[in-house]
């Protein structure tokens, strides 16, 4: 319990979409229910504020990095999910 209340979601999320941090069943085998489930919710947070964000029309490099962060938060959100579905718990 002490150990999930160090997390900083918002910090992994940003690693995660950085390309710092590769989610797979390995990394998510140190996570509880609870701590899948807010890191679920702060990858969707974070894919939500990458798409507010202004649409770079002009730049095609600011353009690919957006798509390739929202690929990997994708990315990462199905394997979550993947892994919910195995250990048989529901993410909502």
């Amino acid at each position: 319990m002490a150990d999930q209340a160090k997390r900083n979601f918002k910090a992994i999320v940003s690693d995660i979409s950085e390309g710092f941090i590769s989610v797979n069943p390995l990394f998510l085998k140190s996570f509880d229910e609870n701590a899948v489930k807010s890191l679920c919710k702060a990858i969707e947070r974070r894919q939500i504020e990458i798409r507010t964000e202004p649409f770079p029309y002009d730049d095609i490099v600011l353009i690919r990095r957006r798509n390739i962060k929202l690929q990997r938060l994708y990315t990462a959100l199905m394997i979550i999910k993947n892994t919910a579905r195995e250990r048989r718990f529901k993410l909502i």
